[in-house]
C-alpha cells in the first residue's frame, strides 16, 4: 500500500477521534429533548444558546472571563517581552535556572496557587474582584507568554537589529521596522497561548474570585443540572483552544 494514502487515513482517523467529543457536545447543545437510550435527540432547539445572552449570570460570566483574559494577556505581553528578550541573551546554567524559576508556578496545582494568593489579596481588598483575579492569572499566563515569545528572539533578529543600529536607526525606529515585524508570529502565538490559559483558569479563579461568575466556574454546575446549557458553555470554553489548534494546523500546512 502506498504510504501517502496510509498517512492520509491515519490523519483522518486522528482528526475524527479528536473532533468526535466536540460533535457530541454540539448536538447536545441543541438537544431540547434527549431522553432514554435514544442515539439521536427527540427534538432540537436553541434554548441553551439563547441562555448565554438571556441569563444575566451566564452573560456576566462570559464577559468577566473575556475581560480578565484580555487584561491578563496585555499585561503579560508587556512583562513577557522584556523577560523573553533578556532570557534570549543568557546561556548555560543561568538560562536553565531562569526558565525553571519561570515555569515553577505551572508545576503547582492551580488551587494551591490561588489559595496562597487569597490571604494576601484579601488584605489588599482585591479578592473577588477583576484586578485580583487578573493578578492570580498572571502567575500562569506570564510563563506561557514568555515561552511563546522566546523563539522569536533568535540570531536572525539580533543580526537585523545590529544592522539597523549600524545604519543609524533610533531605538523606536528599530522597534517599529525591525523587531515587531519579525516578532509578529511569536507575538500572535504568545497572545493566543496566554488568552487560552487565562480563559480556562479554574483553580485560581475559584480560589481568588469565588464570588464572581466566570465561565470556567459556571460550567461545572450546569453539566449536571442542565446538560444542554452545560454543553453550550463547554463549547464556548473550548473555543479559544480549538481556534489555536486549527490556526497552528493551517499554518503548518501553508508552510509545507
Amino acid at each position: 500500500m502506498n504510504p501517502r494514502p496510509r498517512r492520509g487515513l491515519l490523519r483522518a482517523a486522528v482528526v475524527m477521534s479528536t473532533m468526535a467529543p466536540f460533535g457530541v457536545l454540539l448536538v447536545q447543545s441543541f438537544a431540547d429533548r434527549w431522553t432514554g437510550r435514544r442515539i439521536v435527540p427527540q427534538s432540537f432547539g436553541g434554548r441553551a444558546w439563547r441562555a448565554l445572552s438571556d441569563d444575566p449570570v451566564l452573560a456576566r460570566a462570559v464577559t468577566n472571563s473575556l475581560t480578565i483574559a484580555v487584561i491578563a494577556v496585555s499585561i503579560a505581553l508587556a512583562v513577557g517581552y522584556g523577560a523573553a528578550a533578556g532570557l534570549a541573551r543568557t546561556r548555560g546554567r543561568t538560562r536553565i535556572a531562569v526558565i525553571a524559576g519561570l515555569l515553577a508556578p505551572l508545576l503547582v496545582p492551580e488551587l494551591a496557587v490561588g489559595a496562597g494568593l487569597t490571604t494576601w489579596l484579601l488584605r489588599l481588598g482585591l479578592a473577588d474582584s477583576i484586578p485580583g483575579v487578573v493578578t492570580a492569572h498572571l502567575l500562569c499566563v506570564v510563563p506561557h507568554v514568555v515561552v511563546g515569545l522566546l523563539p522569536g528572539f533568535d540570531a536572525d533578529l539580533r543580526a537585523h537589529q545590529e544592522a539597523a543600529d549600524a545604519l543609524g536607526a533610533s531605538r523606536m525606529l528599530r522597534l517599529r521596522t525591525v523587531t515587531l515585524p519579525a516578532l509578529t508570529p511569536s507575538l500572535a502565538l504568545a497572545a493566543a497561548l496566554g488568552f487560552t490559559v487565562s480563559w480556562s483558569q479554574y483553580g485560581t479563579s475559584l480560589a481568588v474570585g469565588g464570588g464572581m461568575p466566570m465561565l470556567p466556574l459556571v460550567v461545572v454546575p450546569f453539566v449536571r443540572a442542565d446538560p444542554q446549557i452545560g454543553a453550550a458553555l463547554t463549547l464556548v470554553l473550548l473555543l479559544p483552544a480549538a481556534t489555536l489548534v486549527a490556526s497552528s494546523s493551517l499554518a503548518t500546512r501553508t508552510e509545507r
